[in-house]
């Protein structure tokens, strides 16, 4: 396996992760360990279980991982949108964040995709 400093999807990843620190250390000092603590950990999940993954011998685990990724990702959208619905964070913060985790999304539902082709499984429940 590569290493996942290397993935376009990680580095993507991590630019969102560093934003959403920075955007939430604007948040209320009644939310660091509610909205501001979730929102940071689903964040870094994302990160964090594509490196795992990377680390795993084989093409499967690593899937199971970057899916794992995406489930923290879609975590993450919604505590963006809730922060932007109760107004914790402004609209113009709120738009290029959820863009960006939309991008994140796409690349890794691209690489899942790219892995289960290599594999020759395919998801059937679609």
């Amino acid at each position: 396996m590569q290493s996942f400093r290397e993935l376009r999807v990680w580095k993507k990843a991590h630019e969102v992760t560093l934003a959403v620190y920075k955007a939430t250390h604007r948040f209320p000092k009644n939310e660091v360990y509610g909205l501001s603590s979730q929102t940071r950990r689903s964040a870094a999940s994302i990160c964090a279980n594509v490196a795992e993954g990377c680390g795993r011998g084989t093409r499967k685990e690593f899937a199971h991982f970057l899916n794992i990724a995406m489930g923290s990702a879609s975590e993450l959208e919604y505590h963006l949108t809730r922060a932007a619905d109760l107004g914790i964070i402004d609209r113009s913060t709120y738009h290029p964040l959820a863009g960006s985790v939309t991008d994140v999304k796409r690349m890794l539902a691209g690489l899942i995709r790219k892995l289960r082709e290599a594999q020759g499984t395919t998801d059937h429940r679609r």
